[in-house]
Parts: structure tokens; C-alpha cells; sequence
């Protein structure tokens, strides 16, 4: 049919891109996705779910780039707003609020650039995408949106920066308790200072001994060093080659002084209450894995006057320790190191060096250009001799010590022993520098290696014989009788790295005096609001030069760092903190924002926290009951987040003890890249497929699947789609290629089949001609109603449990039953607009106003099924005769036992040919059998 055949009153594009806008402005003119609080300003008792059960649902906030959306971003959204709309027509009050991460290094990047301000950069961006999302239908409270960047809530995020800071973790109680307590026990003497009394100490001493035990505190470090990036970052923001996450410039262990949080306080709660929360097992994994949790012991081994002490989870293999390894940075090098090599010592240990001191000199510089992640991947072992020899305690033995870049001074003690009988690495390390191998635990016979297995042990004395479980405990009762060690536990993670030399964060609540220790600023400074600079660019920007110093682009606004101030005793001079906080900051808690945006006076209302994210009974974590987002975030965003929440509850902040109760990952929407012959990636959309081949032009080209993306050149955008297709289209697209969680390729041309779903809804209702309605009250027959009612409960099934894919396709079903019936009748139609509404909520309005209804569907209950309709007329039982199916009978739902035996032996007598059965067993609604 030509375009100009097309019947007036089809639904297509144009049409459907005259109805989105007019609904979408309709429902922010009524305030239609408003989520009434129990309290304060957003309180609303004649909203029509006030009182009625809660659902607080939360995607991952965007970061708002210049790009935009592509269709692979609002996979997630939609999701969420479509269960999100069936959970408010199913009577819950529903809250599903959306803001931007907006701090961060892309805006400063492009500020070095350009000039532009990053707060113009961001505003236009938080814009742009604010358009695309509506555009899409999402049904959020807008009353709610924010951008972390937007000084009233970072006014909180300093906030909540103080809390830790004025903070100690009680280890005896396990939670956090205020500052001023652990003060109060020092000055009772319930809790002594450790080297002198309390009373005894400078107020200076007693200021340091306090910030020893904050949980936000400053500490001098081994730290990655990105000078590309003109800033130090976390572990978890170095890829494994060694590169920055953002960027891929190198990175560099340095030491330099950085703002710390004690996030390793919380480690054993961290994992524990991981079992209380409704996560994939995958991420819980990852979660487990990075905090790392390991028992073992902590040894000592004396190097004359001194003590090496190391962590080892294999203290039953000590009579195997034939050398030690220390991280090239661990304190204790320099002092041991002897001014000259020892007569006879392995020129293989000493790497041509004249001294041990040139050596170890030689080696830190090499070590200190490889990341953390380098050095612990590395397959090539290198090392070198200190000088140095430490005694085994538990033999006498006199071992070397070395220093190797495998071990790293942030994890554990910085220093091991070396068992290379039982440690594949350290075996590597051993056949590199000569060492001796001593095995103990028994190996099998032909095995040739480290040995990691189980077995009993061997030369390892009064061990021998034990298993490795009876092993460790007699070694480490041994350790702990004879004063050489202890039995402890470790973690993998280290505490948290949080400033960032870089100019687009939160400031730091935080001033410091002439003592040049830190000041907390009290609540009614708050915010200190992020200066105006000429420059945003660190100085001495040298992406190469591991020695570059970072110059923060604060420090040089002098007015802004130099301020003086009344802190309670009189106006006084102090220095500013120019470093500022990391990405990470302001996500770390926008969940509980969104409950209260409008609170002045506080973090979020007790009353308003209690009710979107309160336990709901004992043992619940409480927190957000659905969160979505992508699995790339299972250990930064959540580990942060769930540590940050986890002090709000120990100071009586909040009332959960967790912030998101239920995890959800969406998979991806990838798409089909191309290839010409010299390997070069050409326009996606301009690929053409022609006898089974694909063609750019006449130049024949190769297809890829890759992520969707600008260097693929295979970007699609929901706006094109939107005006080829309409939002609902898109949307009804995306929720129907695949299960929610997995991964699945873009295809445009595949989209029109869900146009044509919905064409055939709209006709089910507008005569394509006229524009009349079809719509009768004519009753449904007793077959298309049983199908109605399956289709409903089927429907309210999936949408329950995340399933849309299966939802839309058996609405598909249910519109292609109704289609060739001589009439459409209400009875039918009205629920199949409601059960579609959540999926293409623009289309499903403009109907459900065609069929006479005022306002708006959005709190029409949503479609029950009627219980009658879903029982069979009537069930078929196979019948088995001595295990073989020898007949099948067909039986009412409600026949009793009885009836359906009488029934079963009817339709096998032949079979049975006069034969008494020995057993006739029925098993209701499946099957019976029959031994003869």
C-alpha cells in the first residue's frame, strides 16, 4: 500500500509522535507519577495510594555524557518503568525517581580542552538527557531529580563525609560510635592511651591519637599515581595491564599523602550480611572475592634486632619456608640491608650490584613503574637479595630475605615466607634464584611441582603425619605457646582511597590549622561550595613521568584556600583541603536522597526513610526493594555504597542495614559492526545486505558483534528510533528481544514487528477509516474468555518476576486471538489496553480515552483473573500398565480418587484381559499406574 493509500486513522509514526508528547506533558502537567511520602512537603493524603503498600524501585544513574542515549542505555529504564507501571495499577504506591552522577573526569577533560566551565558542560548534558528520557515515556517523580553536582545535595554528601570522619569503629561492639565517646574513654581511662596516659599527652598528641582511629582519615601511602590523569586512583580503577580505567594512560605507584576511609573495619560485615540480600550468587562472589577473607596466622621471624612478621594461611607448612620475600617499599629494608654482600653470596641473587644498597636501589625504581596489578600477574619472577638473613622459628634455620615486586606493601604485612614446595609462585621465584625446596605436605609420587592439594605432613618434625586442617591448629597453638606468633585473620581489601587531585568533585568539608592536622567544619558552613578557577588542568602534566608532582587545580585559587574563620574560639587563620572527593562520593548514598529532596534540616526524614526503606520484619536488611543496574559495578559502586549506608545505620541515621535489598543486572543491547577489506570500520547504517553478503557501496564487507558504540560506528539512538517507529514502539521492542538479563544483538529491521503488535491493538479499537470506535459490550465466548483469563494470570506472572519478553509475547498472542472475531468487545479489550499500558503507555492512554474514560489508566486496577476461567474442563490421565503407558483417560477436574481409578481400568480392561491388578496407584492430576 502506498503512502498515500495508508488509511487515515492508521497507527504509525506520525501518529504515534503526535500522541507521546501530548501524553507525556499531560502527565507532568498532573503531577501523574508523584509517589506520596508519609511526612513533610511530598506528603499527599488524597493521593490515591496513600496508606497503600510501598515499592521503592531504582535504576543506576546515568552519567550524563555529551553523546546521549543509545538504544543499548535505557534497556535497564524501561524495565524498571514498565514493572514499575504494573506495580502502581496493582495498588502499590510505587516510588521510581531518576538523577545524574554528574561529578566526574569527562566534563573536567573536555574543560581542559575547551575552556567551558564543567558546570556548563554538565548542565546541557543533565538537559539533554532529561529530553531523551522523557521522550521514552518513563514514568519518574521528577519532584525528586537531582545531579550530584547540584551544591544543595553535595551539601549532604559533606555531610555524610563528617559522619565518617567524626567516627571510630568500636571493635568490641562491631559498629561505629561518634568521636566524642571514644574521647570520653580515653579521658576516664576505661580505654588507655597506648604509649602514655591521656592526662599526660599535648593537646597536638591527643588530636593525632584521635585521628588514628577515624574512620576517615589522612594517611602517607604506596598509591596509584596517574599523571594522564593528573590524579591518584582506587585499586579498582587500574585495569590489569597497569592503565587507567578512564583514559588508558599509565599508572604509577607513588607515596603521597591521601584522604583514607577504614571501609577494611567493616570487612566481616560486609561479606556476612551478603546472605541477608535478594543478589545474583555471581556478584555476591565478586564481592566475597575482592574483600578477600583469609585465616591463618601472623609468624615472626627475627632479623637480629628486628622482627619480620608475616601473614601466611598455610602455617603448617613452616618447616618449608627456605627464604623470605618483602615488598621493595617495606619499612624494614633499608634497615636491614648490610653494607656489603656476605662472602660466598649467589651472584644469581645480587643482579650484578655492587652492594645490597645499589641493588635495592635499582629494583624499587623498576618496581615503582608497574601497577599493583602488574606486579601480581606478572608470570616472570623478579627479584633481589637485601644482604639480609632471618631465622625460621620453628626450626633455627637461617633463611635469605629478598625483595620482589609480587609482594605489595598495601596487602597484609608486605612481607611473606616463602614455601616453595607448596606455592606455585614462590616455586617460580625459587628456580629463578637457586633456592632450596623442601616439601611438606605429601605429594604423589610422579608429581613434579608445587604441590597445592591435601595430604599429610612431611619433614615438618612433631607435624608429620597430620592432615594440612590438624596441622594448622597444632602449628599455631605452637606459634602462639612459644611467643612466635598468633592465629589471625586477614582481607584482600584495602581501605578505601578517597581524594582525587582534580578539580570537578565535592570540596572536602575539611580545614586544617597551623598543627597541619584536619578540622572538621561544622554543619552550618555546609556546603562549601566547589570555587571558580581560571585553570582546571593539573599542572606539570606529564602522562609518562612516573616523578611528576601533582598540583591540584584548588590549590592555586589562593583567595579560596587561605580563608579565616570562627570555629568556636575566635576568627582565626586556616588552610583549605584541595584535593577533592572521588566520582564515587555522591552515588555512594543518592538512594536515600531521593526519599526527602526537599528536607533542609536533614539527611532524609526518620519517618519518610523508615517507610521507602525500613526491615519489614526482623532479619530483613531493608533498602531499596528492586535496584537495576549493570553487573559492572558489583564490586566499586556496591562495596562503596553498602560501607557508606552501613555507618548511617550504626549512628542511627537510617534504619536499614543494607541500602539495596534486591539486585537486578540488565544485559546488554550489542549491535553488528563492518569491516572493508583493509580491516578499516565503516557506517553501520550504511551496509547494505544483498545475497546472503554485505555491502558498503559495491565494496563487499565483513560483520562483527561488538559493543554498540561510537568507534564501531554502529551507534543507534532511541531518538531516531522514537521518529521512525514512536516511544512505544521502542519500547515495546526492547522489552520484547530477550529475557531481561541477557545480552542480545540490535537489529532496526526487526523492530517493525513490534509496530505491527501494536497497529493490530489499535485497530482492535479505531476503525483504520473512519476513526470511530469498534468497541461493543457483546460477551466474549467461553473459549475466548478462558484464554483472557490465562493470558492475565500468565501476564501478572512474568510482570512479577521480571519477565517481559514472555508478558508481550503472550499479549501477542491474546491480540491475534481477538483479531479475526466478527466484533471487539469490552469485555476482552479493556484488559489486554491494561495489561499493555505498562509496555506502550502512550498508545494504551489514547485508547483507553477512546473507550470513554477520563484522566488517565495510570491507578486503573490492574486485570485479575478470575479463578473459575483457569480451571481445565478436563484433565487426561496416562495410564500405565507395569510401567508401560498402555491408555489415556480423560477425567472432570474435580473427579475424586475413585472416579478416576474406575475410569483408568476401563480404558486399559483390554490390556489387562481379565487380570486382577496388584496395585492401582493414583497420583492426582498426573498419571496412573497399574501393576498386574
Amino acid at each position: 500500500m502506498s503512502e498515500s493509500e495508508t488509511p487515515r486513522f492508521r497507527y504509525t509514526a506520525a501518529l504515534a509522535n503526535e500522541i507521546e508528547p501530548r501524553w507525556q506533558a499531560w502527565w507532568a502537567e498532573h503531577g501523574t507519577f508523584h509517589a506520596p511520602n508519609p511526612s513533610g512537603d511530598l506528603a499527599d493524603p488524597a493521593h490515591p495510594r496513600a496508606g497503600a503498600p510501598k515499592l521503592h524501585v531504582q535504576d543506576m544513574f546515568p552519567y550524563p555524557s555529551g553523546a546521549g542515549l543509545h538504544v543499548g542505555h535505557p534497556l535497564g529504564y524501561i524495565g524498571t518503568d514498565s514493572y514499575t507501571r504494573y506495580k502502581r495499577m496493582a495498588g502499590f504506591n510505587v516510588l521510581h525517581p531518576m538523577g545524574f552522577d554528574a561529578f566526574g573526569l569527562p566534563a573536567e577533560q573536555y574543560a581542559v580542552q575547551t575552556g567551558t566551565h564543567p558546570a556548563i558542560t554538565t548542565a546541557a548534558n543533565v538537559e539533554r538527557y532529561k529530553t531523551q528520557l522523557r521522550r521514552l515515556g518513563l514514568a519518574y517523580d521528577d519532584r525528586r531529580s537531582f545531579a550530584t553536582t547540584d551544591p544543595e545535595y553535595y551539601r549532604w554528601t559533606q555531610w555524610i563525609f563528617l559522619q565518617v570522619f567524626n567516627s571510630w569503629y568500636d571493635e568490641k561492639i562491631h559498629k561505629a560510635r561518634p568521636i566524642p565517646e571514644l574521647i570520653a574513654e580515653f579521658e576516664a581511662g576505661t580505654r588507655p592511651a597506648p604509649e602514655q596516659p591521656w592526662a599526660e599527652l599535648s593537646p597536638v598528641e591527643r588530636r593525632k591519637l584521635i585521628d588514628d582511629h577515624r574512620l576517615a582519615y589522612v594517611s602517607e601511602a604506596p598509591v596509584n599515581w596517574c599523571p594522564g590523569l593528573g590524579t591518584v586512583l582506587a585499586n579498582e580503577e587500574v585495569t590489569p595491564d597497569g592503565r587507567s580505567e578512564r583514559g588508558n594512560y599509565p599508572v604509577f605507584q607513588r607515596s603521597l599523602k591521601q584522604w583514607m576511609m577504614r571501609i577494611t573495619a567493616y570487612c566481616d560485615r560486609l561479606i556476612e550480611d551478603l546472605d541477608t540480600l535478594d543478589w545474583p550468587e555471581p556478584v555476591k562472589l565478586m564481592q566475597r572475592n575482592w574483600i578477600g577473607r583469609s585465616k591463618g596466622a601472623h609468624v615472626d621471624f627475627p632479623v637480629g634486632d628486628d622482627v619480620i612478621t608475616v601473614f601466611t594461611t598455610r602455617p603448617d607448612t613452616l618447616f618449608g619456608a627456605t627464604y623470605m620475600v618483602l615488598a621493595p617499599e617495606h619499612e624494614l629494608v633499608d634497615k636491614i640491608a648490610p653494607a656489603a654482600w656476605a662472602a660466598g653470596t649467589n651472584p644469581t641473587w645480587t643482579a650484578g650490584a655492587a652492594t645490597p644498597g645499589e641493588a635495592i636501589r635499582t629494583y624499587r625504581a623498576a618496581a615503582a613503574a608497574k601497577t599493583d596489578e602488574e606486579r601480581t600477574e606478572s608470570k616472570e619472577k623478579t627479584g633481589v637479595f637485601t644482604g639480609a638473613f632471618a631465622t625460621n622459628p620453628v626450626n633455627g634455620a637461617q633463611i635469605p630475605v629478598f625483595i620482589a615486586d609480587y609482594v605489595l606493601a598495601g596487602y597484609g604485612t608486605g612481607a611473606i615466607m616463602a614455601v616453595p614446595g607448596q606455592d606455585e609462585r614462590d616455586w617460580a621465584f625459587a628456580e629463578a634464584f637457586e633456592l632450596p625446596v623442601i616439601r611438606t605436605v605429601k605429594a604423589p609420587d610422579d608429581f613434579e611441582g608445587a604441590f597445592t592439594g591435601d595430604g599429610p605432613a612431611v619433614n615438618s618434625d612433631w607435624l608429620d603425619g597430620m592432615g594440612v586442617a590438624e596441622a594448622k591448629a597444632a602449628m599455631i597453638a605452637w606459634l602462639e605457646q612459644h611467643g612466635h606468633g598468633r592465629g589471625a585473620t586477614t582481607y584482600r581489601l584495602r581501605d578505601w582511597l578517597f581524594s582525587r587531585q582534580r578539580y570537578w568533585g565535592e570540596p572536602f568539608p575539611i580545614v586544617y590549622d597551623e598543627t597541619g592536622l584536619p578540622i572538621a567544619l561544622p554543619d552550618a558552613m555546609l556546603p562549601v561550595v566547589l570555587p571558580d578557577v581560571d585553570d582546571f588542568s593539573p599542572r606539570t602534566f606529564d602522562p609518562d613521568d612516573a616523578n611528576s608532582e601533582p598540583e591540584t587545580p584548588l590549590s592555586r585559587k589562593k583567595d579560596w584556600v587561605n580563608v579565616e574563620l570562627d570555629l568556636g574560639d575566635g576568627l582565626k587563620s586556616y588552610t583549605r583541603e584541595t584535593n577533592t572527593m572521588p566520582q564515587w562520593a555522591g552515588s555512594c548514598w543518592y538512594e536515600l536522597r531521593y526519599l526527602d529532596p526537599r528536607n533542609s534540616g536533614a539527611l532524609v526524614g526518620k519517618e519518610n526513610e523508615a517507610y521507602w526503606m525500613g526491615p519489614a520484619r526482623d532479619g530483613d536488611s531493608g533498602g531499596v526493594d528492586l535496584y537495576v543496574g549493570g553487573v559492572e559495578h558489583a564490586v566499586l559502586h556496591l562495596l562503596y555504597a553498602r560501607f557508606w549506608h552501613k555507618v548511617l545505620y550504626d549512628l542511627g541515621h537510617v534504619s536499614s542495614f543494607e541500602p539495596f535489598r534486591k539486585l537486578f543486572n540488565q544485559g546488554y543491547i550489542q549491535a553488528y559492526a563492518f569491516r572493508d577489506a583493509r580491516g578499516v570500520i565503516v557506517p553501520a547504517e550504511e551496509v547494505v545486505e544483498r545475497d546472503g553478503a554485505y555491502f558498503y557501496g559495491d565494496a563487499r564487507v565483513t560483520r562483527e558483534y561488538g559493543k554498540m558504540g561510537k568507534s564501531l560506528k554502529n551507534v543507534v539512538t532511541p531518538d531516531e528510533m522514537c521518529e521512525q517507529y514512536g516511544a512505544d514502539t521502542f519500547r515495546v521492542y526492547e522489552m520484547a528481544m530477550g529475557p531481561l538479563d541477557v545480552s542480545r544483538p540490535w537489529e532496526t529491521r526487526a523492530v517493525i514487528g513490534s509496530q505491527r503488535f501494536l497497529q493490530r491493538v489499535w485497530r482492535l479499537v479505531v476503525d483504520e477509516e473512519t476513526g470511530a470506535t469498534r468497541v461493543t459490550d457483546t460477551a466474549l465466548d467461553e473459549k475466548t474468555r478462558k484464554h483472557l483469563h490465562r493470558t492475565i494470570a500468565g501476564v501478572r506472572e512474568d510482570m512479577d518476576e521480571l519477565r517481559f519478553n514472555t508478558a508481550i509475547a503472550k499479549l501477542i498472542e491474546l491480540t491475534n486471538t481477538l483479531t479475526p472475531l466478527p466484533v471487539a468487545s469490552r469485555e476482552a479489550i479493556e484488559p489486554l489496553l491494561l495489561m499493555t499500558a505498562p509496555f506502550a503507555p502512550h498508545l494504551a492512554e489514547e485508547l483507553w480515552s477512546k473507550l470513554g474514560h477520563e484522566g488517565t489508566l495510570t491507578y486503573t486496577a490492574f486485570p485479575v483473573a478470575d479463578p473459575e476461567q483457569l480451571k481445565a474442563e478436563s484433565i487426561t490421565y496416562p495410564v500405565q500398565v507395569n510401567g508401560k503407558v498402555r491408555g489415556r483417560v480423560e477425567v472432570s477436574p474435580e473427579a475424586d480418587e475413585a472416579s478416576v481409578r474406575e475410569a483408568a481400568l476401563a480404558a486399559v480392561a483390554e490390556v489387562l484381559d481379565g487380570r486382577t491388578p496388584k496395585k492401582v496407584i493414583v497420583v492426582a492430576g498426573r498419571l496412573v499406574s497399574v501393576v498386574v
